[in-house]
């Protein structure tokens, strides 16, 4: 590994020497790295389904699908890989889940009406806020600028048949020369849904509610402070592939922005934050029938962290510099009550109270080679430790590893280096990535975490290696004003890869559990995925698109890798003018072959689904109504698909409408 650094370091210096001794009159590239915007600012009209949840809109993007446990707060898996290797930042805030079972992703505390906009970045181009594998996912909240005197208002509404889901949300926005201040409430309420044979699938209702507020000032000619909050509180959710289900998830994040435009040839840009979240999440299967033992499962997360990022242009240069940091603090708990009152009520640490540390700094360099060709260059290093806080989780992990201290010390680095080369109407690019991650808490520290998808109770393990990622990616595209067409691949091979390994000899503590697997590396895993997108403005107000995706992983001994999406498709026809819009969509899964059978996967059927959406825009005076119309699951299809946890099927046909009002 210290060769492949070394290797990367010439190459460094090679290409930065090169492109210094070249003369060209702009320091401006085009980013290289796979970024797909999803924006629904506004709620255009345009939009398929305009208050779909933020799950549904992610999944436009080629890199990223859902791991979906019911009809809330999906797992974003990018380029096939979870969350551990992964990284999800809400306006570049790190957020960690309360949840030892995934049920609160962080992009469960946004909503549509507050989403701006989506990063999706793939490998090491998402290592700006910390360390990742796969990638990462930048949420980011619609907020104002400072301008002409305004007010602007929105009401929003919807309904959808599926769920009896009823939506309602309002925002209010404000602006002057000096202040502007935007605020969001969105409200779901959802019940069970019915699958493509008409039964109910129980347990798959949801209530949520979700205020977003960001105000800023100017307390200068050229200085910016923000603060920002998010409140999201989520009750009765139900998750029908799993034992439980969640009476409790709620959210608080807060923030604190300064913010300077410097009057500098060189410095452009002083961003500046401070953070802090709390995330309280409580699982519990009171409403489920026949239970062996009742269980109450609270989890809870604090995180307070900073970043402070600069930005610099000189010559041929772009610059930016990003120093980080956050402090965590994970627990969760486990009590059961037993049937019988005479016996004793047992308790345990699942996450024994972890505190995690981490402090980096990133810098990235864009420089322009000549007219045509320009180079990326990023670097990473940061410290990670990892500290038991509670003598009793302590003792319980030592059980199985007498050994271990509280405490766990990590260096983690990330390098990586794109080329990317454009001609008339040609574009081309690679790149080189090495990553390195620190194992999850669940990963280092779980204690006896059960997943029902294999069925098998997890414990952590201290003494975990970190992950080393080596990737590879390419890109070929073309455009015109009427055709555009890309395909781009990457390759990951990711040494010491963290999966679970079956132990003999001990007693799972779950009821009708498999037994009992315990995290542990393997030497190495391979990841590759491709996809293909095109477009092509057929007539004025009549465009196609298609998108196609393939993807496979195997461990180091030649075996699937779990959660590897097959040959998947999306193409859509969509008419748009004046105030009318449609969409016509087809997507769908080939046949699921290549599953992971030694964990607990099997084959999934094809299936291929017809969507469409109609929508009009009704204007007066300063006023504006939106409204669209659809249905999804057009032939009341029962499927389900590689990444629905423990088979559970999708939502049959669901008819929907959605309505907002702007004035």
């Amino acid at each position: 590994m210290r060769k492949t650094i070394f290797l990367f370091f010439l190459i460094f210096l090679s290409l930065k020497n090169f492109a210094q001794n070249q003369k060209s009159d702009s320091a401006k590239t085009k980013d290289i790295e796979s970024v797909i915007i999803i924006s629904t600012n506004n709620l255009a009209n345009k939009e398929e389904k305009p208050l779909s949840t933020v799950d549904e809109y992610l999944q436009n993007s080629t890199k990223i699908d859902m791991i979906r446990r019911g009809a809330y707060a999906w797992e974003p898996i990018i380029n096939n890989m979870p969350t551990e290797r992964t990284l999800v930042t809400i306006d570049g805030m790190r957020i960690f889940g309360a949840c030892t079972d995934k049920m609160d992703p962080i992009t469960s505390y946004l909503e549509v009406s507050n989403l701006s906009e989506a990063e999706v970045c793939s490998g090491q181009e998402g290592s700006c806020n910390g360390c990742t594998i796969g990638g990462s996912v930048g949420l980011k909240r619609t907020n104002s600028s400072f301008g002409e005197k305004k007010w602007n208002f929105g009401i929003q509404s919807g309904f959808e048949s599926i769920n009896s889901q009823k939506i309602f949300g309002t925002s209010a926005n404000f602006k002057n020369q000096k202040f502007y201040l935007d605020t969001d409430f969105m409200l779901r309420n959802a019940e069970n849904y019915k699958d493509g044979n008409g039964n109910e699938v129980l347990f798959s209702s949801f209530h949520k509610f979700n205020f977003s507020g960001i105000s800023g000032v100017k307390i200068g000619e050229n200085k910016l402070l923000e603060a920002s909050v998010i409140y999201d509180k989520a009750t009765d959710v139900g998750y029908p592939a799993l034992p439980m289900d969640v009476s409790l998830a709620e959210a608080i994040i807060t923030s604190l922005k300064f913010e300077v435009l410097p009057k500098s040839e060189i410095l452009k840009i002083w961003e500046s934050k401070i953070y802090y979240n709390n995330i309280t999440h409580r699982m519990d299967d009171t409403t489920r029938p026949d239970v062996a033992i009742h269980m109450d499962m609270p989890g809870f997360s604090k995180t307070f962290g900073y970043y402070s990022k600069l930005k610099f242009e000189k010559n041929n240069h772009q610059i930016l510099l990003n120093l980080n940091g956050f402090y965590n603090n994970s627990r969760a708990e486990m009590t059961m009550y037993p049937k019988n009152p005479t016996e004793n009520i047992m308790f345990m640490l699942t996450w024994p109270d972890v505190n995690t540390l981490f402090q980096g700094i990133y810098i990235e360099d864009k420089f322009k080679i000549n007219e045509k060709s320009s180079i990326k260059l990023l670097g990473s290093i940061g410290f990670h430790r990892n500290k038991v806080e509670s003598e009793l989780g302590l003792n319980s992990l030592q059980i199985f590893y007498p050994e271990i201290k509280a405490e766990k010390n990590r260096l983690l680095k990330s390098l990586a280096l794109n080329y990317q080369y454009n001609q008339n109407n040609w574009e081309l690019g690679a790149g080189l990535g090495y990553g390195e991650r620190a194992p999850s808490v669940s990963e280092g520290y779980g204690f006896y975490l059960f997943n029902s998808f294999e069925r098998y109770d997890y414990i952590g393990n201290p003494n975990l290696e970190k992950e080393e990622s080596l990737e590879a990616n390419t890109f070929i595209g073309f455009k015109k004003e009427i055709f555009s067409a890309k395909i781009s691949s990457s390759y990951f091979h990711i040494s010491n890869y963290i999966i679970g390994k079956k132990i003999l000899g001990l007693i799972p503590m779950t009821i009708g559990a498999n037994g009992v697997k315990i995290y542990s590396s393997i030497d190495y895993a391979t990841i590759f995925n491709v996809d293909f997108i095109t477009e092509i403005q057929i007539l004025e107000n009549l465009k196609w698109n298609a998108q196609l995706g393939y993807n496979r992983g195997k461990d180091n001994h030649n075996e699937n890798l779990p959660f590897m999406s097959p040959f998947s498709y999306k193409t859509s026809l969509s008419w748009d003018k004046n105030k009318f819009s449609s969409e016509i969509s087809i997507i769908g899964n080939l046949k699921y072959k290549n599953f992971a059978e030694i964990y607990g996967e099997s084959e999934t059927l094809a299936y291929t689904i017809l969507n469409a959406s109609f929508g009009y825009k009704f204007t007066f005076d300063k006023h504006k109504i939106l409204t669209r119309i659809g249905i999804e699951n057009t032939f009341d299809k029962f499927y389900t698909t590689y990444s629905d946890w423990n088979k559970i099927p999708k939502p049959g046909r669901n008819l929907f409408l959605n309505f907002n009002y702007l004035f």
